[in-house]
């Protein structure tokens, strides 16, 4: 569904991936882990559009993604939840969806979607006309997850979604990322809660210093050994 082939980009003179080249298989997890810096969420932010790519290609469905502004990405079906959740904490819970489905091509679909999130959220239904400030962390984290699900995506790019979580949080989220996987969805997942993440994944991928430095098949890889490449034992 989605091949990265060869890719640099960063930003201004400072280059941040270096050749990266990794593939998103249809109806699969893809989990891309490795320490701070390392140019995952760049990378999530160049295959949107928000990073200039200054070498390489990405191609999305057949179609390359160079020169497609961001806010088309949502009409060629992709979203991102960014980290940080990066919610509109003045704007209520539902309003804060609704944006999620603003391209023209969601909106007809936008009340039927909007059902399908609230059953996958239902304390954000009951929450539905309060400010969207109002939610804790963890509940913040769902509105963010709901927000990109309203633009029906092939593909969902999800930026460490377990940032700044307590642990039963933690654990939530990422029993609604098994529900959206087993209901077929195409997943890019950056995140460091490795455990979890490989638990969750179909294929995995490190990066380090702006490079992929391992790719396995998640049920091929051994956590430890996965850790001493990480930390560079």
């Amino acid at each position: 569904m989605l091949d990265i082939n060869n890719v640099r980009a960063g930003y201004g003179a400072i280059n941040v991936l270096w050749d990266v080249t990794l593939n998103v298989a249809s109806g699969e997890v893809t989990t891309i882990v490795g320490p701070n810096g390392a140019g995952k969420t760049t990378l999530l932010r160049a295959i949107m559009g928000l990073v200039p790519i200054e070498h390489g290609q990405i191609v999305f469905e057949g179609a390359a993604l160079a020169g497609v502004p961001t806010w088309d990405m949502a009409q060629r079906g992709i979203a991102m939840v960014p980290e940080g959740r990066m919610i509109f904490r003045d704007m209520s819970i539902e309003e804060n969806l609704m944006l999620g489905a603003f391209a023209k091509t969601r909106r007809a679909g936008a009340a039927r979607q909007l059902e399908e999130v609230y059953a996958l959220f239902p304390l954000l239904k009951e929450r539905r006309a309060l400010p969207a400030g109002t939610l804790s962390g963890g509940q913040a984290q769902m509105l963010a997850l709901g927000r990109g699900l309203m633009s029906t995506p092939q593909l969902m790019l999800i930026d460490e979604p377990s940032l700044g979580l307590a642990p039963v949080m933690v654990q939530e989220v990422f029993a609604i990322l098994e529900r959206l996987k087993a209901a077929g969805r195409t997943i890019v997942l950056v995140e460091q809660n490795t455990h979890m993440a490989l638990r969750l994944a179909d294929q995995v991928y490190l990066m380090q210093g702006g490079k992929v430095t391992f790719a396995a098949r998640a049920k091929e890889v051994d956590v430890e050994a996965l850790h001493d490449m990480y930390f560079a034992r």
